[in-house]
């Protein structure tokens, strides 16, 4: 099934937006807006998180939230030499190997983008030692084509201004695949978007709640404030994850095109037994794929389901290969059976699927 314009534009436009952690306005504007469109109540907690609020009809209906997160990784000023070219320190978790002569956008302090590249030394110019070395994000230059410190700072740059790596949003292979910066995690945005519009004249047993969190890749804390905000009976996390199949090795966990990810175990989180059951009735009737996923890695949910008493939470994932760099491709298979799955799972919620859910764990 391939995905239509609309959900390809949503791509696209989601994607392109520039929004390192801490700084995700952009995203947060663009999500106000779409939401407002489909005339849903937003609750926003004070770090700069957002839910679009779908009520239900039924009197103390169950509190569900779905959340992607809004930041991507990136970079932040951290010096101006005199000559101009700035000094940046990583915000998430960058490979320098990615990095070097990449075009990069820098953000002023009237909030206008300037673009520019990362330097890069040519290989005549270098040792031996050099060439077999990789450059440390620490040692790198960031070039905006200023001649000096003071040129640098009266166009706005300053210590903290944020640095983007540019990623094009494309089709690939007939618009099976599609390639773009960000979908780590733009894809949940985007589902979440899908979602809403899907749901918007159906009447459920559940209160909804859809948006997206702040600062996950560096510590999940806007997770920790929307838990707060919202205190949701159930949680899932909307999250793009590393896929293992770049070798050709079909044994590793994490194939791009192997549908929706049973995230049994990462980092931040072992898996509730009784929800993963749930996500693969769901991918079993609706007939798309799944496939089992550990990760060293963690998402939202290592913070949500750790809050009050402890706040039931899934996570609802695909996979991507190049993640957390400007050329992540996802197939659309996997968002297709992503997406099936979850408005099965939340059409089909009822308190006494709740009240299973509670007796697992006593």
């Amino acid at each position: 099934m391939p995905l239509t314009d609309h959900q390809l534009q949503l791509f696209k436009e989601l994607t392109e937006l520039r929004g390192v952690s801490g700084q995700e306005k952009e995203i947060n504007a663009y999500l106000t807006k779409k939401y407002e469109e489909l005339g849903l109540e937003i609750v926003r907690d004070n770090l700069g998180s957002l839910f679009a609020y779908k009520p239900s009809k039924k009197p103390n209906a169950k509190k569900v939230m779905i959340a992607g997160h809004m930041d991507e990784v990136g970079l932040i000023v951290v010096k101006i030499n005199p000559n101009s070219l700035l000094k940046a320190d990583p915000v998430g978790g960058l490979n320098s190997e990615t990095l070097l002569a990449h075009r990069i956008h820098v953000q002023t302090t009237s909030g206008t983008w300037l673009p520019g590249a990362i330097d890069a030394i040519p290989p005549h110019l270098q040792t031996a030692a050099d060439r077999d070395s990789v450059t440390p994000i620490k040692n790198m230059l960031f070039d905006f084509g200023f001649r000096s410190e003071e040129e640098a700072r009266l166009a706005g740059i300053k210590e903290g201004s944020q640095i983007v790596v540019d990623g094009e949003f494309v089709s690939l292979n007939n618009g099976q695949r599609i390639l773009g910066k960000a979908f780590d995690n733009r894809y949940g945005l985007v589902l979440g978007l899908d979602l809403l519009e899907h749901l918007q004249d159906v009447e459920l047993d559940v209160d909804l709640y859809v948006g997206g969190t702040v600062q996950e890749e560096v510590g999940l804390r806007g997770a920790e404030t929307a838990s707060y905000l919202i205190d949701p009976d159930l949680a899932i996390v909307l999250d793009c994850s590393p896929a293992r199949d770049s070798s050709g090795d079909t044994s590793q966990l994490g194939q791009l095109g192997d549908g929706v990810l049973i995230r049994y175990f990462d980092r931040g989180m072992i898996a509730f037994k009784e929800l993963l059951d749930y996500q693969m009735e769901a991918a079993d009737k609706t007939g798309v794929k799944y496939q089992y996923f550990d990760s060293p890695g963690g998402t939202d949910a290592g913070a949500i389901h750790k809050k009050y008493s402890g706040i039931r939470t899934l996570t609802h994932c695909i996979v991507a290969r190049n993640i957390h760099t400007c050329s992540s491709v996802i197939d659309i298979d996997d968002y297709i059976a992503a997406r099936e799955t979850l408005i099965y799972m939340i059409e089909n919620l009822d308190d006494e699927r709740f009240e299973s859910w509670a007796k697992a764990r006593r």
